[in-house]
């Protein structure tokens, strides 16, 4: 009888196979996301992220220009529109505790094709990246951005969809681009802000 010997790197490769899949099978517009593409204005309904829907009034203290709320702890990004219409989105947020920001801002600029450039402190963290990306499909901003009242701070899109529901930002929120152009488009300037 052949005794099989233990190998060790196929086990670890399977290991990290078995792992990656659901995150490589994941489709934006697939089956796993409908729970946040449908009308969500019903008492609180879970998607497989354990996403919750919100009233906005604990939040706000009125919907005038809209309103975004952004959660850190769920990673998930509520919007209302003025008329109370509600979205649910998934977002990326901040590595750490030290590169997250919470409170009241407000969207200040919209930028329908973003361009990059890393801050200070995040060249001095990675001193390899480029001092500037122009808009397109390697720019971390993806293909829509706005800009907060707090400098450096952005809601954006993304193209590297791995990061989206995780803590993988520099201080930004970011959304899949599919959604940040929802957003945009429904957004204004003013739309008040509000990270918890």
């Amino acid at each position: 009888m052949t005794q099989k010997r233990f190998d060790r790197r196929a086990f670890l490769a399977a290991g990290a196979a078995v792992i990656g899949t659901p995150a490589l099978a994941q489709n934006v517009n697939g089956a796993g996301t409908v729970e946040i593409e449908r009308d969500l204005s019903q008492a609180v309904r879970r998607n497989i992220s354990s996403f919750r829907t919100l009233d906005w009034q604990p939040h706000f203290s009125s919907l005038n220009n809209g309103a975004i709320l952004v959660d850190i702890t769920s990673r998930a990004l509520h919007y209302w529109e003025e008329d109370g219409t509600y979205h649910l989105y998934p977002c990326s947020v901040p590595l750490s505790e030290d590169l997250t920001r919470r409170g009241r801002t407000r969207v200040t600029l919209k930028d329908p094709a973003p361009d990059w450039r890393p801050t200070p402190s995040m060249k001095q963290r990675n001193p390899e990246w480029p001092d500037y990306v122009g808009p397109g499909p390697d720019n971390p901003l993806g293909t829509r951005a706005m800009h907060l009242s707090w400098t450096y701070y952005r809601i954006h899109g993304t193209h590297d969809t791995r990061k989206i529901g995780r803590r993988s930002s520099n201080g930004c929120i970011g959304l899949y681009n599919e959604h940040i152009e929802q957003l945009y488009g429904m957004a204004q300037v003013g739309t008040q802000v509000l990270l918890i």
